[in-house]
């Protein structure tokens, strides 16, 4: 059975009203349209479903009955409606974000706290990954956007660039009259035990590919899995870490690090916003996005 959705519009009216012309008058059609409408809704169900009287019409049995179920039809319809206004006005909804657990608490973090202060009825939904595992989470859909490390090169992503980067070697206070004295190259910088994170992230391909453009290797005396632990372990002691500056600022000025000067500083690189290509986002989203520089 193929019916007109327009069809229980129309009925829906008439049997709010009582009457064909008021029905007419809410739908903004003429009377004659609303007359033939009944007509074809009641010859494709098979039966009768108003009764003309002197004041207008009445439902039959049958009528009654299929009002019931049009107006859970309707109320539904205006339950959803009511929902997807409330989430274009960011009284609710739901947001799902990638970042590694640095760029998560160096740099989104306080975009987390002012959006939630402005919008409490959005959940965020933040997922800890390495830059590579975050693109590969956004291709699946499981999250709106990214907070990357880049370069990133991928023809389904769109990445806006953000705020900078710049790398560096730091180590604990042991190091002092390295960091007071001249620049070291990169050869130099190998002969020291090196903290870096674990192979598969993004910064660390970073920093090895750029290490073998200068025809070097580099033999970490310790893979970590954290810059956390990195910056722990190098106020211990343990050697030299490869840290973005920014994040370890509160650490320099104190002394508890040392920057290392270099006589070519690494190349600075910028956090990415990626997003999926050809993706709509929601208005909760679009709302965030808007915080990020």
């Amino acid at each position: 059975m193929e019916v007109n959705l327009e069809w229980y519009r129309v009925f829906y009216w008439i049997a709010r009203t009582g009457s064909l012309s008021k029905a007419a008058e809410q739908l903004h059609i003429t009377q004659p349209a609303v007359s033939h409408t009944v007509k074809q809704l009641e010859s494709t169900l098979g039966g009768q479903l108003f009764f003309r009287t002197p004041r207008g019409v009445t439902l039959t049995k049958e009528g009654s009955v299929l009002l019931a179920y049009i107006e859970q039809a309707f109320q539904s319809v205006q339950i959803g409606e009511k929902a997807i206004a409330e989430m274009n006005n960011l009284n609710t909804g739901e947001i799902a974000i990638g970042a590694s657990d640095t760029l998560c608490k160096h740099f989104l973090l306080p975009y987390l706290e002012q959006f939630h202060e402005q919008y409490p009825g959005v959940r965020v939904r933040v997922t800890n990954r390495t830059t590579p595992e975050t693109i590969a989470l956004l291709k699946e859909g499981a999250i709106d956007f990214g907070i990357v490390s880049l370069p990133v090169s991928d023809k389904q992503i769109a990445i806006r660039e953000s705020s900078p980067l710049q790398d560096c070697f730091v180590g604990g206070k042991s190091y002092r009259a390295i960091a007071e004295g001249p620049p070291l190259s990169l050869e130099q910088l190998s002969q020291f035990p090196l903290l870096l994170l674990e192979q598969g992230s993004l910064t660390r391909s970073y920093l090895d590919d750029y290490a073998a453009s200068q025809g070097i290797t580099f033999a970490p005396e310790f893979e970590l899995g954290s810059v956390d632990l990195l910056v722990q372990f190098a106020r211990s002691g343990f050697g030299l870490a490869f840290v973005i500056r920014d994040y370890v600022e509160e650490e320099l000025a104190r002394g508890d690090l040392v920057e290392i000067p270099l006589t070519e500083p690494f190349p600075q690189r910028k956090i990415g916003i990626a997003t999926l290509r050809g993706i709509p986002q929601s208005a909760a989203t679009r709302s965030f996005l808007a915080l990020l520089p």
